[in-house]
């Protein structure tokens, strides 16, 4: 992050308003190559770049998943290296990552951007634009089964993508959960058995536990089936992206020229290369915890022990003012 946004931050905290005002600062990676995009034209085309660059970077705060597939995976950033590779093959991978997250974390039908639903597997580009444009014209879906009208949606695409798409408060509650339609039928066979409406398992842990699903189940579907239907009947909808905590910075650290060897500073990790992990500690200096500094024991890969975006405690164990270089370390915290 740039030392503007710590400044703007401070200013904003010491300001009186007649409310409560919460103040975040979002990673602005790739929001100018969006800003100068088609889309970006498409979506606003009566504002400049530095207006649909803001709101681009608000939006992130909302729904950072929404509003990044907008952007080429490689624009954002992150990743030692990432121009020395074979270009095609890392498009194909990022492509494929882009696309996992998606599927893992769900799209509310009646929400989503064509440009996050043409994401979701057996959905492409045309066939999310007319998803988008029949819900313009036929208004909110209110079935997964109602996608079977979309245009170019055939069998085969429901198929691929109905267990990711969502609709909440539809007529049905398993269209808001991961459960594909596929299986609705056998799970409707078990309700009447246990004589239970399926509205009385939703959210209900204690009920759904009491059901015996491997005696209904276990000649039909496989163990980790049955145990996917019942964590989502459980939890149905749960967005499986953790809750973001704001993390506070030190404010008495405004420059490299605040540090000294022996302080411990919260920091988040904004990069991790095969040398160590790069920490965002409030000024406009990076952080380094050096591979050797990241655990007592030994390190083959820093992917495997700390992770971008970590919030982590560290160390300062040296501060080159002149070269502006800080040293880090996790050893001991």
């Amino acid at each position: 992050m740039e030392t503007a946004s710590r400044e703007t931050e401070r200013l904003i905290k010491g300001t009186r308003f007649n409310r409560k005002v919460n103040v975040y600062v979002v990673n602005e990676a790739g929001a100018s190559v969006y800003s100068a995009s088609s889309i970006a034209r498409k979506e606003f085309p009566n504002y400049d770049v530095t207006v649909r660059g803001a709101i681009s970077i608000g939006r992130r705060l909302i729904d950072p998943l929404a509003e990044l597939v907008k952007i080429d995976p490689k624009s954002i950033g992150v990743g030692q290296y990432q121009h020395d590779v074979d270009q095609v093959l890392l498009s194909k991978k990022l492509d494929n990552v882009v696309v996992s997250a998606v599927n893992k974390v769900g799209v509310d039908l009646n929400t989503a951007s064509e440009y996050l639903l043409e994401h979701v597997s057996g959905i492409g580009k045309k066939i999310s634009e007319n998803i988008v444009k029949y819900r313009k014209e036929h208004g909110s879906f209110n079935s997964r089964e109602e996608l079977k009208n979309v245009p170019k949606l055939g069998a085969k695409c429901f198929e691929q993508s109905a267990g990711f798409l969502r609709v909440k408060n539809g007529l049905n509650p398993l269209d808001d959960s991961a459960v594909h339609p596929d299986y609705y039928n056998i799970i409707n066979k078990v309700c009447v058995k246990e004589k239970v409406k399926i509205e009385d398992l939703i959210g209900n842990t204690q009920r759904v536990e009491e059901i015996n699903w491997e005696q209904h189940l276990a000649s039909t579907l496989g163990y980790q089936t049955i145990n996917d239907i019942k964590s989502e009947l459980i939890k149905p909808g749960l967005d499986p992206r953790k809750i973001i905590y704001q993390l506070e910075f030190d404010p008495t650290i405004r420059t490299i020229n605040d540090l000294s060897v022996g302080q411990i500073l919260s920091g988040i990790v904004n990069n991790v290369t095969n040398f160590g992990a790069f920490v965002d500690i409030g000024i406009k200096e990076n952080g380094l915890i050096h591979i050797s500094h990241l655990a007592d024991e030994y390190i083959d890969n820093p992917s495997d022990f700390i992770k971008v975006h970590q919030h982590v405690k560290a160390k300062v164990v040296s501060v080159d003012v002149e070269r502006k270089r800080i040293g880090l370390s996790l050893k001991g915290i």
